[in-house]
């Protein structure tokens, strides 16, 4: 039988493919338009974020969504810090691959699966989490 927090997790992994697509079509042409690795990452990151937030307070955790307004306002702020989480470390393991020489598309990769775990368990444990709501 299926849990609701095993659907709950499908859910947000649909949401993160959508997110992702957004992100690595971005990545892929900034770095066809030759724009440095670091920078292309960051940007497709940033553009997958505002998919992620869609999806995610709609779809996936829309039973802990806060009231419209004060709290609202909160639990947006606190999503874009955790994507802040992600896309920090989304830049420095696609900077430090670049560095090392590897090729950014597989350090990319790397990144999608570290970001993944740190901001579903942040959004899960922090964002979302059951609380007094306004």
């Amino acid at each position: 039988m299926i849990r609701l927090r095993d659907v709950r997790l499908i859910r947000y992994v649909l949401a993160s493919v959508a997110a992702l697509a957004v992100d690595m079509g971005s990545f892929l042409v900034l770095l066809a338009a030759s724009m440095n690795a670091a920078l292309a990452a960051a940007s497709g990151y940033s553009a997958g974020i505002l998919v992620h937030w869609l999806l995610s307070s709609r779809a996936v955790f829309h039973d802990g969504l806060a009231a419209p307004g004060e709290g609202r306002g909160r639990q947006k702020l606190l999503f874009v810090g955790s994507a802040l989480v992600g896309l920090g470390l989304t830049t420095a393991i696609v900077a430090l691959g670049s560095q090392a020489g590897l090729d950014p598309r597989g350090s990319k990769l790397a990144a999608i699966v570290i970001s993944f775990a740190v901001t579903y368990l942040l959004r899960k444990a922090v964002v979302f989490a059951p609380a007094e709501r306004s």
